[in-house]
């Protein structure tokens, strides 16, 4: 079945580029980001920026990563898969990166939330920002969530205060 992602999440002042795969299922259904309510994203950004997220709507979690300096967005535009899995992805099309970044002035690093989105894309970004692999927030990815939290908090010299 093919899936197509959502549109990036940015703005002038984003500083720190977060890139997923593709988003599963329950992501697509709802048309929002880490939308499966066991991801870990939303728990991790919450410790990261210092605020509760999760339990805010939608839209005021991106206002609150935007002003952060934290954009959103995916490696793969559109891509065969069934389920959400990464390992099922099929004839696969990356999102023009180069052109999103060309317009993201204050961009200083992107960080790939999982190792599909790290091995498609870091060979995308230019080699001016830092590229940082990141382990998955998806919870067919069964690292604690104290684990990731540690694993993503380097993040935090990215954020705007």
């Amino acid at each position: 079945m093919l899936k197509t992602g959502l549109a990036p999440v940015v703005d002038s002042q984003t500083r720190l580029l977060i890139l997923g795969s593709l988003p599963g299922d329950a992501s697509l259904a709802a048309q929002a980001y880490y939308a499966h309510p066991r991801n870990a994203f939303w728990p991790i950004m919450s410790a990261l920026s210092e605020t509760e997220l999760f339990a805010q709507p939608y839209e005021a979690r991106l206002s609150r990563l935007l002003e952060l300096g934290v954009g959103l967005w995916d490696v793969i535009g559109s891509a065969q898969r069934q389920g959400s899995l990464d390992q099922a992805l099929r004839d696969v099309e990356t999102n023009p990166l180069a052109t999103l970044i060309a317009s993201l002035p204050a961009l200083r690093a992107v960080a790939f939330n999982g190792q599909a989105a790290y091995r498609l894309g870091h060979r995308l970004i230019p080699p001016t920002l830092a590229c940082i692999a990141l382990p998955s927030t998806s919870p067919a990815h069964t690292l604690p969530l104290q684990a990731k939290i540690d694993a993503w908090l380097p993040l935090r010299t990215f954020l705007a205060r």
